[in-house]
C-alpha cells in the first residue's frame, strides 16, 4: 500500500516522504568531488557536505558497473543477486557471455518492489547494457540515454523523450550521455513528480581525465547544477558510485601497465589448460580496452592451479591471488559464477588476457581503469542529516537506499509540501 514500508530481499524500507533521487556516478573516485569543490565548481555539493550527510562507502568487488548497479538497486551483494561482473564464463554451456540479461538476476529490485505497491518509479541510465536489468519487472519508466530516441510506452513506459529533454541523443562516448540523464531527470520530476528516481551515469570522463583536470571539473560542475535543481524541487538527493578509478599507466611514458594473464598461463601450464576471464569486458571497450584490476581464471588441474597461484602471487603488480572459496567469502560472490582463482592488481596495474586480444587503439588518453579493491572507496552523500545513522557505521554503496529512506531526516515543511 502506498505510504507504508515495504520489505525487499529481507530489508525493510520506509516509503519516501518526498521524492527520492538516487544517483550512481559511474567511476566517481572521491577525489573528483574533492578537487571540483576545491576549485569552486560544485557549490551545491559543498553546501550539502557541510549540512547534510557526507560519508565514504565501500563498493562491491569486482568494482565494475553491472555488479555494483545491481547491488545498489537490490540492496544486496552479488552472492544474493548473482551478477558477478559485466561478463562471465558459464561452464555449463562453455560460453563466455555478457551478464546484462535479467535472466541472470536471482532477486528482485527495490525499484520493482516499490512500483508493485503503487509508487511512481523512474530509471534513466546512460548505457543500454544496464537498462533491462535495472528495469527488471519494473512497472514504470525505464530508458537509456544511448537509445532515448527509441523509447516507447510499451517497452520503456515513456515516449518522445528527445522532445521532452530538448537535447539530441548523445554519442555513447561523451560527457553529454550523462548530462542527458540529468536533464531528463529534471524534466520528468517537474512533469510527473515520481516517488523514486534512479539515475546512473557513464564513466567516460573518469576513464580519460584525472580528478582536478579542467574536463573533470567541468563534468562535475554540470552534475552539481542538475542536483541543485532536483533539490530545489523538494527532492531528497542521494549520491554514490559504482566504483572508483585510478591511473593505470606509466606516468613518464603514458604506456599501459598490464599483466597479460592468458599469455602467462599458456607459458606456464601449456596452451588450453587455463581460461582467463576479464569481467570488465563490455561492448564499450574504447573506455578501457577491456583492461581492469580484477580477473578470474579457470584451471581444472589442482596441481597446475597451485603452480599458477604461487607464480602469480610473486609477481610485481599483483595485489592478491585467491581461491574461489576465499574470494567468494571475502567479496560476497556467487561461487558458481567465479573461476578457480581470482586475481586482483595493485593500484596502478591492470590485468589482461592475451596481448593480441586487446585492441588499445581507442585509448586516446593514458589509461585509467578499475576493478579491484583499490577502487572500492566511493562517496555516499545525502542532502539531509541522518541522525539515526551511527557515525562509525561501516557503509556499502548498496546501503544508499537504506540511508536515504530509513535514516534521512526530511524537514517537516518539505514533508507537508509533498503531501
Amino acid at each position: 500500500m502506498p505510504g507504508t514500508p515495504i520489505t525487499v530481499n529481507g530489508k525493510q524500507y520506509a516509503w519516501p516522504q518526498v521524492p527520492l533521487v538516487v544517483v550512481c556516478v559511474d567511476g566517481s573516485e572521491p577525489a573528483y568531488m574533492d578537487e571540483a569543490i576545491a576549485a569552486g565548481r560544485m557549490p551545491w555539493l559543498q553546501g550539502v557536505r557541510e549540512t547534510g550527510t557526507n560519508r565514504i562507502a565501500q563498493c562491491v568487488v569486482p568494482s565494475f558497473t553491472n555488479p555494483n548497479n545491481i547491488s545498489i538497486v537490490t540492496g544486496t551483494p552479488p552472492s544474493v543477486h548473482g551478477i558477478s561482473g559485466n561478463f562471465f564464463y558459464d561452464p555449463a554451456t562453455g560460453e563466455e557471455v555478457m551478464m546484462n540479461d535479467p535472466k541472470f538476476m536471482r532477486c528482485d529490485t527495490l525499484l520493482a518492489g516499490f512500483a508493485d505497491v503503487g509508487a511512481k518509479v523512474v530509471v534513466v541510465t546512460a548505457k543500454d547494457k544496464l537498462r533491462r536489468q535495472l528495469g527488471n519487472k519494473l512497472k514504470g519508466i525505464c530508458f537509456s540515454s544511448e537509445k532515448a530516441d527509441e523509447a516507447t510506452l510499451t517497452e520503456n513506459g515513456i515516449e518522445d523523450v528527445v522532445e521532452l529533454v530538448g537535447m539530441p541523443v548523445p554519442s555513447v562516448y561523451s560527457a553529454e550521455l550523462s548530462e542527458f540523464i540529468f536533464a531528463a531527470g529534471v524534466k520528468i520530476m517537474e512533469r510527473d513528480r515520481p516517488d523514486i528516481m534512479y539515475l546512473s551515469t557513464t564513466d567516460y570522463v573518469q576513464h580519460k581525465h584525472a580528478p582536478g583536470t579542467e574536463v573533470a571539473n567541468d563534468f562535475y560542475a554540470m552534475m552539481d547544477s542538475y542536483w541543485g535543481q532536483l533539490a530545489a524541487l523538494g527532492c531528497t538527493v542521494a549520491l554514490t558510485a559504482d566504483h572508483g578509478m585510478n591511473a593505470k599507466h606509466d606516468p613518464a611514458t603514458g604506456e599501459v601497465n598490464v599483466i597479460y594473464l592468458q599469455d602467462l598461463m599458456d607459458e606456464w601450464l601449456g596452451t588450453g589448460n587455463a581460461r582467463v576471464i576479464l569481467p570488465i569486458t563490455d561492448p564499450y571497450v574504447v573506455h578501457h580496452g577491456a583492461l581492469g584490476s580484477y580477473a578470474t581464471i579457470y584451471i581444472e588441474d589442482e596441481a597446475e592451479r597451485a603452480t599458477a597461484s604461487e607464480k602469480l602471487a610473486g609477481m610485481d603488480g599483483v595485489l592478491e591471488v585467491l581461491s574461489n572459496e576465499a574470494a567468494c567469502a571475502r567479496f560476497e560472490l556467487p561461487p558458481e559464477r567465479v573461476g578457480d582463482l581470482v586475481v586482483t592488481a595493485e593500484k596502478h596495474m591492470t590485468l589482461g588476457s592475451s596481448a593480441d586480444k586487446h585492441d588499445l587503439s581507442g585509448l586516446t588518453e593514458p589509461l585509467r581503469s578499475h576493478g579491484g579493491p583499490t577502487e572500492q572507496s566511493v562517496p555516499l552523500i545525502v542532502n539531509r542529516t541522518t541522525p539515526s545513522l551511527a557515525a562509525d557505521a561501516p557503509l556499502r554503496n548498496f546501503n544508499v537506499f537504506d540511508v536515504a529512506l530509513n535514516h534521512a531526516k526530511v524537514p517537516q515543511q518539505q514533508r507537508g509540501a509533498a503531501e
